[in-house]
């Protein structure tokens, strides 16, 4: 059983509100990885080009968009 002395770490009722939310930035991801995808095989093209680097962090942190989002939802919403 949690109190609200110690960090709980499972918050039930922000996981259920950032569920929709999460579902939206799934969306992202999948253009994250369609942009990872097509930023590779650039970079495979022409591997001087840095702005590809960068295209393809961009995608990687769309791609980790639902992990970010729940973790951000269950820590607004105390024990």
């Amino acid at each position: 059983m949690c109190c609200c002395d110690c960090d709980c770490e499972c918050r039930p009722l922000g996981w259920l509100l950032g569920l929709p939310f999460a579902l939206l930035s799934l969306l992202v991801s999948i253009v994250g990885v369609f942009i990872w995808i097509v930023g590779l095989l650039l970079s495979c093209i022409c591997p001087c080009c840095l702005c590809v680097t960068v295209i393809i962090e961009l995608a990687l942190e769309l791609i980790k968009a639902p992990l970010h989002v729940m973790r951000w939802f269950t820590e607004q919403i105390p024990c």
